[in-house]
């Protein structure tokens, strides 16, 4: 898999999975999923988010489509903190991926709105009337 522009950790791989770092099982390793388990890495260990705060893959309903959003945190009062998309290394991060994250969050509220493929990440704060892009990722609040 590629070097992503995320902090290193000593992640599990065996042929074809990678051990997820918080469903606590092996799941199928994709590129995006490769992001996925860097990214959470870079939450968990470096910034310290509680592990059990996440869901991942999170199924909703949007306008009867079935959507699922790849990263969600949740607050300790069971709100979304922050959500996060997670697309391949090679997968441009550009409108159309805004607009998913952004339309996910029509549904969910969160406070913070994240896209990343491992290599760029972007990050927006929820102010009174938008949001605004931010240039570091926020600590978990307790």
């Amino acid at each position: 898999m590629q070097v992503l522009k995320l902090p290193m950790y000593d992640y599990q791989l065996d042929e074809h999975s990678i051990f997820c770092l918080i469903r606590k099982k092996w799941i199928f390793l994709t590129p995006e999923e490769w992001v996925r388990q860097h990214f959470l890495n870079l939450l968990i260990n470096h910034l310290k988010y509680p592990k059990g705060m996440f869901k991942l893959e999170h199924t909703m309903s949007y306008f009867k489509n079935q959507k699922r959003s790849d990263i969600m945190v949740l607050d300790r009062e069971g709100k979304v903190f922050m959500l996060v998309e997670c697309k391949a290394p090679k997968v441009k991060l550009n409108q159309k991926v805004v607009s998913q994250v952004a339309t996910y969050n029509k549904i969910l509220d969160a406070k913070y709105l994240s896209i990343t493929n491992g290599m760029n990440h972007f990050i927006w704060e929820k102010g009174e009337n938008d949001f605004e892009q931010i240039r570091d990722f926020p600590g978990y609040i307790f």
